[in-house]
């Protein structure tokens, strides 16, 4: 798969860039309603994806990861779907040639997150979500 094939995969939802945690003793992931401050929760892009990784030193490049890391990402996520043998979802860009079906579904964080800017780290606790994932 090539660059832009691997890339048109992403869906825009923005829920990998919400700040989540690991349980250590179960391995569950928590997403919290706090986005990463590079993204923009109106258009759930990076406002700097090329540089994501150097800004942000814990964001993922998932081309570089370990194959591991595909089932800590939302259950709804095309790299994850694919990495299970799954297919994509009916509402996907790629599916509905709409790069709005994401939202349209509910399925992005648009007007649910906030960035991390706004939000003081103490206060992460008891923001995890509840959709589904």
């Amino acid at each position: 798969m090539n660059s832009l094939e691997w890339e048109s995969l992403c869906d825009g939802c923005g829920r990998c860039c919400l700040l989540k945690f690991q349980d250590v003793d179960t391995g569950r992931v928590v997403y919290t309603d706090v986005s990463c401050r590079l993204l923009d929760t109106g258009s759930c892009r990076c406002r700097s994806y090329a540089r994501r990784t150097r800004l942000v030193p814990e964001c993922l490049d998932l081309r570089k990861e370990d194959p591991a890391v595909f089932g800590t990402l939302p259950s709804t996520c095309a790299y994850r779907l694919l990495h299970e043998g799954s297919d994509l979802p009916e509402w996907h860009p790629l599916i509905t040639g709409d790069p709005d079906s994401v939202h349209d579904a509910g399925i992005s964080v648009r007007g649910k997150a906030t960035s991390e800017e706004f939000v003081h780290p103490e206060d992460l606790e008891g923001r995890d979500v509840k959709w589904p994932r």
